[in-house]
């Protein structure tokens, strides 16, 4: 659990909001773009909605 806050942490991520969304999004999200959810990736889901609507 240490080594994916101090991850999201380098990847400048607020570690409870990454965990708080990938923990709600991780059962619905195709196994193929797990990679999606990784701190380095991460998008809030308001922002990849955002980006989808421009």
């Amino acid at each position: 659990m240490y080594g994916l806050i101090v991850t999201a942490k380098l990847n400048d991520v607020d570690p409870q909001a990454w965990l708080a969304d990938v923990l709600a999004r991780i059962a619905g999200h195709p196994v193929q773009k797990i990679d999606e959810l990784m701190p380095w990736n991460w998008r809030k889901a308001d922002a990849v909605h955002d980006a989808m609507a421009a």
